[in-house]
């Protein structure tokens, strides 16, 4: 795969963040390493400009760390971090499933059957780019359906943390134990049954903040 590749001229902050906050989830700018604006720029077909905000937002978002007038680099994967970006995150997957459980419409509990029938083949197949984003989209129904604002932006801002790591467990042969966990979610959801949703995701995020404790 290959994430960093020239982008349309349009909103061109946003897609060189999202351009550079991929590629490092993905592994390809690994922990440790430097970045520099007038490289990835080029790369990206852009000026240095919005990949410099680019930066910014990534520092402030935890992936890239940065000293004044010496370096801009990755950073480390930092256990401590995984867990506490997955407490909060969880806790916004929480609040958002007690909304959105008594509003799901037919339609919208299919999307998340679809999702998690893409999520269940491409762990099987060990498919890791699929694997994430079905089960990103999976979770969104339940983010878009709450309509919460805030809790939308702060499951975008935190979950890249925690995708850097299960990339990471995943390419070292580890598995993913959610599949089951998103049909008794689902299953949920389809009965309203609000209290049993939200336990679920409860341990659905538990999971995944165990996956900094591997041991």
């Amino acid at each position: 795969m290959e994430t960093l590749r020239p982008v349309p001229r349009t909103l061109l902050r946003d897609r060189a963040y999202a351009a550079i906050r991929d590629a490092i989830v993905a592994g390809e700018i690994e922990p440790g390493a430097v970045v520099r604006d007038a490289d990835l720029a080029e790369r990206l077909g852009l000026s240095r400009a919005p990949v410099r905000e680019a930066f910014a937002r990534l520092v402030d978002e935890g992936l890239l760390e940065s000293k004044p007038q010496s370096y801009t680099r990755v950073t480390p994967l930092v256990a401590a971090d995984v867990r506490d970006a997955a407490a909060v995150v969880g806790a916004m997957h929480e609040l958002v499933t007690r909304v959105a459980v008594p509003r799901l419409r037919d339609a919208d509990l299919e999307e998340m059957r679809a999702a998690n029938d893409r999520f269940a083949t491409a762990v099987r197949t060990g498919d890791v780019d699929e694997a994430l984003r079905a089960d990103d989209e999976l979770h969104e129904v339940l983010v878009r359906v709450s309509g919460n604002r805030a809790a939308a932006a702060t499951v975008a801002r935190y979950t890249p943390l925690i995708r850097r790591l299960e990339r990471q467990r995943f390419g070292e042969g580890g598995s993913c134990r959610s599949a089951g966990l998103h049909e008794r979610l689902i299953e949920a959801c389809a009965d309203g049954d609000t209290d049993g949703a939200v336990r679920v995701t409860a341990d659905i995020w538990r999971t995944l903040a165990d996956l900094a404790d591997p041991d």
